[in-house]
């Protein structure tokens, strides 16, 4: 997979929201005001010229494309860390040696 430098992403974004606002006839005002955002904002993100998240995601969910962001949703945990953490415990006290007190006196 080729690295692709934040640019070319931005670019990529900006084009993508712009094609699904028209595709909608929406102006970029009226998409600002859906979004709740500046209208500068939603310029600034169709022109790839950087964005916050939030905004992004904002826009995102006023075109109705919030397939958008769960593609950047991380994976849903299927181990509790701190089960982990038990169960790294429980193998420690498991593996240590058991001390015998020495026996300082000796029989003569």
């Amino acid at each position: 997979m080729q690295f692709k430098p934040p640019k070319s992403w931005e670019q990529r974004l900006g084009a993508d929201v712009r094609s699904v606002r028209q595709n909608l006839e929406l102006t970029q005002a009226e998409l600002a005001e859906r979004a709740d955002v500046s209208t500068s904002a939603v310029k600034y993100l169709e022109a790839g010229k950087g964005s916050s998240l939030a905004t992004f995601t904002r826009v995102a969910h006023a075109l109705g494309r919030d397939e958008w962001l769960a593609s950047f949703s991380p994976p849903e945990a299927t181990v509790s860390p701190m089960a982990l953490l038990r169960a790294r415990r429980d193998a420690e006290i498991a593996t240590q040696r058991v001390r015998h007190p020495s026996n300082t006196t000796r029989p003569t």
